[in-house]
């Protein structure tokens, strides 16, 4: 494909509808068209002319290309095949758990995907919260939040978070947390580094994250579950699901063409 495209599926709910509009500053910065998609099932009378409608709506709102499309099937096959087609560079989608279908597509995107849960989101992105532990898939993450505060002018609050039974790694991750604070603030990314320890991992990760009114929580989506992989299995399952602040999972897989350079592998 010769643009890049942020999908956003819409099924006209109210949090299909807020995740669209936290679509517009994404596209904006990464130069991309937003595409629409609907799965008809037959359920939404005049699809069609609302969607068409809500696009019209949309470009004169936010300034933007918009595209739509209407398919018909499950809605993660066509979500999914629809990325894939589109080479999307980020699926935006509204979250209402549990919509197991969202959760496995945030296992199985090529893309990464954003997951909006809340109903009341700020413009920008002002506070980053990058959650780390030793495994390389969370590694890669720290050069695309990078990526992404320079867009948004964000600050990267790093947070070491290690399970109370788990204390052997501690030292080795209080190490990396501030290895990777240097490596950021070289990048001229202002940065910030705390240390969490609980039983819950995901608790200690959103509560913070509401602490530090953030605006994005950066996770991996994929991986095998050990003691210290905490953001690659269930716990980023969990995380997605009761964050009330969006969710960007990206899995750690190699994408072609340079669109896919801002948000993608």
């Amino acid at each position: 494909m010769s643009k890049s495209n942020i999908l956003v599926p819409m099924d006209f709910s109210e949090q299909s509808i807020i995740a669209l509009g936290q679509s517009y500053n994404l596209a904006r910065y990464t130069g991309s068209t937003i595409t629409l998609l609907h799965i008809n099932d037959g359920k939404e009378q005049n699809a069609k002319a609302k969607l068409d409608k809500l696009a019209v709506d949309v470009s004169a709102e936010s300034g933007l290309p918009v595209d739509v499309m209407i398919v018909k099937g499950d809605t993660y096959d066509q979500v999914l095949k629809t990325a894939e087609k589109l080479e999307a560079i980020v699926i935006v989608v509204g979250f209402n758990p549990p919509s197991k279908w969202v959760i496995k597509l945030i296992k199985k995107s090529p893309c990464p995907v954003l997951t909006i849960k809340g109903k009341n989101h700020r413009n920008g992105c002002e506070n980053i919260v990058l959650p780390l532990d030793l495994t390389k898939e969370t590694r890669e993450k720290v050069v695309k939040a990078i990526e992404f505060a320079k867009f948004f002018k964000s600050t990267i609050r790093v947070i070491s978070v290690r399970l109370i039974a788990d204390r052997k790694h501690e030292n080795k991750l209080i190490a990396y947390s501030h290895q990777v604070q240097r490596f950021i603030k070289s990048k001229n990314v202002p940065c910030t580094i705390k240390t969490l320890e609980g039983t819950d991992v995901a608790k200690l990760v959103i509560n913070y994250a509401d602490e530090e009114n953030a605006d994005l929580i950066m996770i991996m989506s994929m991986g095998e579950q050990t003691i210290k992989e905490f953001f690659v299995g269930t716990t980023a399952q969990k995380i997605v699901s009761l964050s009330e602040i969006p969710v960007l999972s990206i899995r750690p897989t190699k994408r072609k063409g340079t669109a896919g350079s801002v948000l993608g592998s």
